[in-house]
């Protein structure tokens, strides 16, 4: 299969496989740097493309770490893993990962409008300016998450429930196959809880593939295909009665 090169990131991108399962690992374990114990042990799930799975666990059950390695920020130890039919790193334009509110500098001096154009930077290179296509994919964004009136806003500014709009319409703005999203729906207001919730309909609807970490299980059922359950970095059954939807996990 042809893939281009671009040297200014050192990534191979190359197209997903037709059919592929968007995401398929084998007995994945992960660590964090200097951690001597595994954060995630013996992971084997397969999510189908076109679907919205939700990872449900406590905290330090695991759900961020297996999205930070799926979105190849954190190496595996042992194990592996295939993206929509791919090695990690070989689509990663196709990829989006969404982390917590907790994890960003909203102190930093930019626009609404410019943090959520940086997630059209993956589909440029050194030296290229955003052109029509990306300015238009910007704005729609922005509309998509009702926050077009706050493009020229410093990212300071912004309340809780704004800053989660504003990174999902990021994610939006990098149009991938696949979104990884660490705690979308955690301490945000009840209107952008359900702006949340139509996007991510939107993005079955439209083909992608969403896995989202929560807490939230009452609504598993109406909002999600399937769940994969986490504890102390490990798969488990669910209890009686939760949500399990399609088959994702692996005998």
């Amino acid at each position: 299969m042809k893939m281009n090169f671009f040297p200014y990131c050192g990534h191979q991108h190359a197209h997903p496989h037709q059919h592929a399962l968007a995401i398929e690992t084998w007995d994945a374990c992960a660590n964090y740097i200097g951690h001597a114990q595994s954060a995630i042990t013996d992971i084997n799930i397969a999510v189908p493309s076109g679907t919205c799975v939700a990872l449900v666990g406590h905290n330090g059950a695991g759900k961020s770490t297996l999205l930070k390695v799926a979105a190849g920020l954190l190496p595996l130890r042992s194990g592996r893993i295939q993206i929509l039919g791919h090695p990690i790193g070989q689509c990663h334009q196709r990829v989006v990962y969404l982390p917590q509110r907790s994890e960003i500098d909203w102190r930093f001096p930019i626009s609404v409008r410019k943090l959520v154009g940086s997630g059209r930077y993956v589909h440029l290179g050194w030296l290229r300016y955003p052109n029509a296509n990306d300015h238009k994919a910007i704005e729609e964004a922005l509309r998509e998450l009702d926050i077009l009136d706050l493009a020229e806003r410093q990212i300071s500014q912004l309340s809780g429930g704004q800053q989660q709009r504003v990174l999902l319409a990021r994610a939006i703005c990098q149009d991938a196959d696949l979104f990884l999203l660490d705690e979308p729906l955690n301490a945000i207001d009840v209107q952008t809880q359900a702006i949340v919730a139509r996007v991510l309909k939107d993005l079955r609807k439209s083909g992608k593939t969403v896995v989202v970490a929560t807490h939230f299980i009452d609504k598993l059922s109406a909002q999600y295909d399937g769940a994969v359950y986490l504890n102390e970095g490990r798969q488990v059954q669910p209890a009686q009665g939760n949500f399990t939807g399609i088959p994702i996990g692996k005998k």
